[in-house]
């Protein structure tokens, strides 16, 4: 059984690389993230220390008036634009994965009993189609609100905007699952519902669980970066992507690269994680091409 995990793991990550697209995107996400957990060895400035005297300065592509050693500029505030897009991407991805981890594990748990129980299905069911009356971003923003702006009430609200579509997926892909023959004859054989459910139909399940997840980090992050540019994310003066363009409004004509450097990173980060979830898509869920 483990020989078998393994290669289909191997299988997958080789069928994901075939594709030059994903390729690209899966070694960027990989490069970002050791990059921004190495931030304090490549940059000597503080996020948030200040300096009047070198504020707004331009980048390395400026004729004039570059500051040697602050290679993406300075803010308003005289903080190097480079260090703080390095910590804020310890926010972002830190955030983004968490949530997602946490909307997982209760969205999944959630699923497997609705499907697996029919007595838990209406009451659980109901209340995820409560949650998802809300738009993503304002139910995420009505928890803040509730909660009070900081990055672990935006990381509670966005778990909680991830768990209803953790738990309709996961739903769906047990009601096909409990009538497999397989399932059949392990519940004949006197196997309990646990291990029916997280050793047989949940391991069955794992490849559009990680399908999903991918794609839901990209919705994390992105959220996470809206939440801060409204002010109800990660409070200043975090270095936070999105709190980072929202502080750079006032001087977006003067210096846009303020805005331009972090909302491209946030940009290039969501593609990619979009671009890794489809193609996964595609290696991991066959299903899905043939029903294309």
């Amino acid at each position: 059984m483990r020989k078998r995990k393994e290669n289909w793991l191997v299988k997958a990550f080789t069928n994901l690389l075939k594709n030059k697209l994903a390729t690209v995107a899966f070694f960027f996400l990989i490069l970002e993230i050791l990059i921004v957990l190495i931030a304090p060895y490549l940059t000597p400035h503080d996020p948030l220390e200040t300096n009047i005297a070198l504020k707004l300065a331009p980048g390395f592509w400026a004729s004039e008036g570059y500051v040697e050693g602050y290679y993406l500029g300075t803010d308003h505030l005289g903080r190097d634009v480079l260090t703080r897009l390095l910590y804020g991407g310890r926010i972002s991805l830190w955030v983004g994965f968490v949530s997602t981890f946490i909307g997982l594990i209760f969205g999944v748990t959630l699923g497997l009993l609705a499907g697996y129980y029919k007595q838990l299905d209406n009451i659980i069911m109901r209340f995820m189609d409560l949650l998802f009356t809300f738009p993503g971003i304002l139910l995420a923003m009505l928890i803040v609100a509730m909660l009070g702006a900081s990055t672990t009430n935006a990381m509670i609200a966005i778990s909680v905007w991830s768990i209803p579509g953790f738990a309709r997926m996961v739903r769906g892909k047990v009601l096909s699952l409990k009538e497999e023959d397989y399932v059949t004859a392990v519940r004949s054989l006197g196997a309990s519902d646990f291990r029916i459910l997280f050793l047989h139909i949940l391991k069955n399940s794992l490849p559009v669980i990680i399908v999903v997840s991918t794609m839901r980090l990209a919705s994390s992050i992105m959220s996470i970066a809206t939440l801060s540019f409204l002010g109800l994310g990660s409070p200043p003066p975090n270095p936070e992507w999105g709190a980072m363009i929202a502080t750079a409004r006032d001087y977006m004509w003067k210096q846009p690269s303020l805005i331009i450097i972090p909302g491209v990173v946030v940009m290039i980060t969501v593609i990619s994680f979009n671009i890794v979830g489809d193609k996964l898509r595609d290696v991991l869920d066959p299903s899905l091409k043939e029903n294309a």
